[in-house]
């Protein structure tokens, strides 16, 4: 079994595609925002950026949801994982192979699609701080989110069967 992280800023479409692609190629899909302890919503609801230490029992609460999943199939999560740090513990606590998909765009994209959405606890005035988090990895698949969504949607199918198959 493989797990695929769709990584970006709040905004880029992670969960959006990710349910897409989810459906298109039968994958058990999560959604890293359920995993937040309410202390975390309520901080970044409150315009705070997450620490690491803030971080660390939401990515252990969301690997051990990954791990129990059933049935046991590939499945594609939903997840910021902007830092180093964060990739560090999904690949430490994640039992299977594990690969990163970033979601991108140009900031004004991104900050107009949060503006779009107000009912979500990720405002577009926390999009800098999240920016100013990101560690671009050097192993994962780069998709910009600037196009058509099925296009993106079949970039995203692409990068799963390529990464399968090596």
């Amino acid at each position: 079994m493989t797990v695929f992280v769709l990584m970006g800023v709040a905004g880029a479409g992670k969960s959006t595609v990710g349910r897409r692609v989810a459906e298109v190629l039968a994958l058990t899909f999560f959604e890293g925002d359920d995993f937040h302890p309410q202390s975390n919503v309520q901080k970044m609801a409150g315009g705070t950026p997450l620490t690491n230490e803030d971080r660390a029992p939401w990515i252990e609460a969301l690997a051990q949801g990954i791990n129990a999943r059933q049935p046991r199939r590939d499945a594609i999560v939903a997840c910021s994982a902007l830092t180093k740090f964060v990739r560090g513990l999904l690949l430490e606590r994640i039992a299977e192979p594990t690969h990163f998909i970033l979601l991108t765009a140009d900031s004004s994209l991104i900050e107009r699609r949060l503006a779009e959405r107000p009912q979500h606890y990720m405002k577009a005035g926390m999009l800098k701080s999240q920016l100013d988090a990101l560690e671009w990895p050097s192993n994962a698949f780069v998709i910009d989110v600037d196009r058509p969504f099925d296009a993106v949607c079949a970039d995203v199918v692409d990068a799963v069967l390529r990464r399968k198959q090596q």
